[in-house]
């Protein structure tokens, strides 16, 4: 089979616009204006939700049973949570992440007057002034404030320059894209699974092609916080695929260079079916690609059920190293999920059974089952 091609260029300066959008939850008016203006250029219809989430829909054939596809649009950060009488300013996370990846960063302060630029520094950060204590600072979120590159040295001219607890935090996530096709940056999580969505999305509407299904294309907004597809998603849409990071580590089995179904996380298995469904389309079109379990991950199928929705979820994931901090993703990974995806969009339903809430036994899927063995007494 011919390999599909995808606009790259597209993908990778889609990517770099992404990055370049502060979205920290709670603080993502801006990208979702960008996104519902891209959706607008690529001719895709679509609703806001009341907090910001979009849901954007191509037509299909089959009218009966929907399918979605979901990424989220938001990011990790920070928020003011206290103003210290020497000027800088303490902060508390947004999302779960570890302060030591906070260290050094340059961030936007988005306080009511104007965004403020400064520095995330350690409480000791000069070795010329305390030594080998900068060595032995805890690892807390405790242990940072922010410098405001203002005329700033007490709680006054903090009040004077308009900055309050509870105003947001964004951090710079300095894109950088190798010739041998790296991609560095903060927040590849989730901004390369939107890039690589409005990249799919394109390819199908300069094609014209033909859904089987009516499809659902789902940006949420609070996927860091555990909240991201709990509410918005339709009642008909019978299966769910999730596009998010696959995380490396010695002891994973995802791939750097391909597309990674993940078969479990830490709120349980992903349905056996729909899985199934992936890994075919991933053999049967030399898709380069992996299986793997995640011990400390949850993702936008999680809110989905625990909202109490019966849909069917799976979860694919492009390679991503230093996740939740200085994170690496190849181009190819991008490539190979955006195959993957293109592919699934196009297939038929997983079940025609599906397109009913509750119905009977009949055509309800087998599983595998092991031989019973008698034993006579």
């Amino acid at each position: 089979m011919k390999r599909l091609q995808f606009d790259l260029d597209y993908l990778k300066s889609s990517l770099v616009a992404l990055l370049n959008i502060a979205s920290p939850s709670g603080y993502s008016d801006q990208i979702v204006h960008f996104v519902g203006e891209t959706l607008e250029e690529l001719g895709v219809p679509f609703d806001v939700t009341r907090r910001g989430a979009i849901r954007a829909t191509l037509p299909g054939q089959k009218k009966k049973s929907d399918r979605a596809i979901a990424v989220h649009l938001d990011t990790l950060g920070a928020m003011i949570s206290d103003l210290k009488p020497n000027g800088r300013l303490s902060i508390s996370p947004i999302g779960h992440w570890s302060s030591r990846f906070a260290e050094g960063t340059r961030v936007t302060v988005f306080s009511e007057k104007r965004p403020l630029r400064g520095t995330v520094l350690p409480l000791k950060a000069s070795g010329h002034a305390y030594d080998n204590e900068i060595d032995y600072q805890p690892v807390t979120w405790e242990q940072l404030e922010i410098r405001i590159d203002e005329k700033c040295n007490d709680l006054s001219q903090l009040a004077a320059i308009g900055i309050e607890i509870g105003d947001f935090v964004a951090f710079d996530s300095t894109p950088e894209i190798t010739e041998n096709g790296f991609i560095n940056a903060r927040h590849l999580d989730d901004k390369a699974g939107v890039a690589i969505l409005l990249t799919v999305i394109k390819s199908i509407q300069e094609k014209r092609i033909k859904l089987p299904l009516e499809c659902h294309f789902y940006f949420t907004i609070f996927e860091e916080v555990g909240l991201g597809a709990s509410s918005g998603l339709f009642s008909d849409i019978s299966e769910m695929v999730v596009i998010d990071h696959a995380p490396l580590a010695p002891d994973q089995n995802c791939s750097e260079f391909g597309t990674t179904i993940c078969m479990k996380d830490q709120t349980g298995p992903y349905d056996y079916h729909l899985n199934k469904k992936l890994v075919t389309i991933c053999r049967d079109n030399k898709i380069e690609h992996t299986r793997d379990v995640y011990r400390y991950y949850k993702s936008d199928s999680a809110s989905v059920i625990e909202a109490g929705n019966d849909t069917r979820t799976a979860l694919i994931g492009f390679g991503v190293d230093g996740s939740h901090g200085y994170e690496r993703v190849h181009i190819d990974s991008l490539e190979a999920t955006a195959r993957l995806l293109y592919l699934y969009i196009q297939s038929k339903p997983t079940f025609l059974r599906d397109e009913k809430e509750i119905a009977s036994l009949e055509g309800f899927p087998h599983q595998p089952s092991r031989k019973t063995i008698q034993i006579k007494t």
